[in-house]
């Protein structure tokens, strides 16, 4: 058998013992938690293997920033495995039920998908959420994660399991491959046997190679070309905040904006000053014909990158004559994850979310909130961009199947 069956193997017998075992769970994601801050030095010293290495293959600073764990981010984490714990289960929920005129009882109720497989890249915080959401949700997980992060999810995953062996829980619970080539992510791609559901969280390359390449079932969690379009009736200074917010707090993250849109009437005055704002930040600005010819400093877009997600400190502008232009330009280029109007418009304000099709719509906010810890799901295995079982921040009822269950008194058909 080889490594990656004998894992699988143990994760569908550990599902299994998670079967009605809540209160078990409760108490092993107090104790990682606990463990966790416990261990902070272990996994600072394993994350620094992670980064010395990645300055040494001149990995891209937006995406050392990912790969970086502090004592904050560690208390972070920790802090989110509490809030995951105090949340309400979500197995065992009745959604439907119904006594049928033979007498029969009918009901629907949620329980665990079983066994969940994710492949992700550099964040070694996704470790974590991902073992704590899919146990308080009654799964096992086999993770896979890149091998920029290798050192950090060793030290991560070996903190979470002796806490939880330490509840009762089983080992194989929460396990991690520690083989980061091609052909792992491949074979657990196609690891029907035992695996339920495979979850990609990373860039556009790692999903397009799941969707593509998976056997197990796949839920695509999505790119963020993510857009703020700034109406004529918005407020500047709001809208100015909110694009700076969303565009430069963590460029390297799916949530950032990467796109501004911005309505003509308002662009001669609004676009120099927000568009200066962002430069002195860092931020290359491209933009179309009538940005550029706005704010010179501006260079022309390629019209291949409207629908390209940057993941650095690059935004695309562009000057739009109307909300109908806008919608069209974003529901086009979009990778349906989150956008933004800035307006005091009502109508308008009605409008574009009605019509955008994205999983996030925002009127008057950032962007940046689009995640499971700021939507109070305590955590999130990631953004899911298509619209077949989940959509938006994953958290735990989205870690959730059904199955009928019905009482009878002999029934015959």
């Amino acid at each position: 058998m080889t490594e990656l069956n004998k894992k699988g193997a143990i994760a569908k017998q550990s599902a299994q013992a998670l079967i009605g075992a809540a209160d078990k769970i409760n108490a092993a994601l107090l104790k990682m938690a606990d463990a966790l801050e416990a261990n902070t030095d272990y996994i600072l010293e394993e994350n620094q293997k992670d980064m010395t290495n990645a300055q040494a293959n001149h990995m891209n600073p937006q995406m050392q920033d990912r790969l970086l764990l502090t004592a904050d981010r560690i208390k972070q984490i920790s802090t989110g495995v509490r809030q995951v714990e105090a949340l309400a289960s979500p197995l065992g929920k009745i959604l439907h039920e119904t006594t049928r005129p033979n007498g029969m009882n009918i009901k629907k109720i949620t329980v665990p998908l079983g066994v969940i497989g994710i492949i992700y890249e550099s964040r070694p915080n996704v470790t974590a959420d991902a073992a704590v959401l899919c146990l308080k949700s009654g799964n096992a997980v086999i993770l896979r994660g890149g091998k920029e992060s290798i050192f950090s999810n060793i030290a991560i995953v070996k903190v979470l399991v002796e806490a939880a062996k330490s509840a009762g829980l089983p080992k194989g619970c929460i396990q991690l491959i520690e083989d980061t080539s091609r052909d792992s992510a491949i074979g657990l791609m196609k690891l029907n046997a035992y695996l339920d559901v495979i979850i990609p969280r990373g860039g556009a390359g790692l999903i397009r190679s799941v969707m593509e390449n998976a056997t197990v079932p796949a839920i695509e969690t999505g790119t963020g070309n993510c857009h703020i379009f700034v109406d004529a009736s918005a407020d500047l200074q709001m809208a100015e905040n909110i694009v700076i917010n969303a565009k430069t707090t963590r460029p390297s993250v799916c949530n950032a904006a990467e796109k501004l849109l911005v309505h003509e009437s308002i662009a001669a005055e609004f676009l120099p000053k927000v568009l200066a704002a962002l430069a002195e930040k860092g931020v290359e600005i491209r933009g179309c014909e009538k940005t550029c010819a706005i704010y010179p400093k501006a260079n022309p877009i390629p019209e291949d990158e409207w629908s390209l997600e940057y993941l650095d400190m690059i935004i695309g502008v562009k000057v739009v004559s109307d909300i109908n232009e806008a919608i069209t330009h974003i529901n086009t280029y979009s990778s349906k994850h989150s956008e933004a109007i800035i307006t005091k418009d009502y109508i308008n304000a009605q409008t574009f979310p009605a019509l955008i099709d994205s999983s996030s719509v925002y009127v008057n906010a950032s962007t940046r909130f689009t995640d499971g810890f700021e939507f109070g799901l305590g955590a999130e295995i990631g953004i899911s961009t298509q619209k077949v079982h989940a959509r938006g921040p994953m958290g735990l009822s989205e870690l959730t199947s059904t199955k009928y269950v019905i009482y009878g008194e002999g029934n015959i058909r």
